[in-house]
């Protein structure tokens, strides 16, 4: 069964002709892992593997304030995703579940979020630790992550 190949009980639906905004990629996400299947199910910021996110030179100056931050928020495009599975069999599952119920990153806009332990700053590389993500894909946006506290 080839990655586009349907499974049972999953479902495709035409997309639209046009996508309805544009985004620009501000660097790319360096990890051990090469294809999808290597890749964790979820990130580990505790035990997991260091990985580096690489900033394009121009948002340099948009680092600024960042050193001293424990926790960051990354959003990454999963560029090698399919993203017309309405419907979808994880292969960890024997449920059959709507997209919006699942964080696999098959989806309309394939999207990602994790939270990352910041090892370090060095120029325009962030050392960090929880990742999840094929080797070179394209990064979206950092922010800094603050824990709620409890009430």
């Amino acid at each position: 069964m080839t990655d586009d190949a349907l499974r049972p009980g999953e479902v495709a639906v035409p997309l639209p002709a046009a996508p309805d905004a544009g985004v620009y990629f501000i660097g790319r996400i360096h990890t051990p892992w090469a294809r999808r299947g290597d890749c964790p199910r979820a990130g580990d910021a505790v035990g997991g593997p260091d990985c580096t996110i690489v900033i394009d030179p121009r948002w340099l100056p948009a680092l600024t304030g960042l050193d001293g931050q424990a926790d960051l928020q990354v959003l990454y495009w999963m560029h090698q995703s399919r993203r017309d599975l309405a419907v979808q069999a994880p292969r960890h599952s024997a449920r059959v579940l709507g997209t919006f119920a699942l964080r696999s990153p098959v989806r309309p806009n394939p999207i990602a979020s994790s939270v990352v332990a910041l090892l370090a700053i060095d120029g325009n590389q962030l050392h960090v630790r929880g990742l999840d993500c094929i080797d070179g894909t394209p990064l979206i946006d950092v922010k800094p992550h603050r824990r709620a506290s409890a009430p």
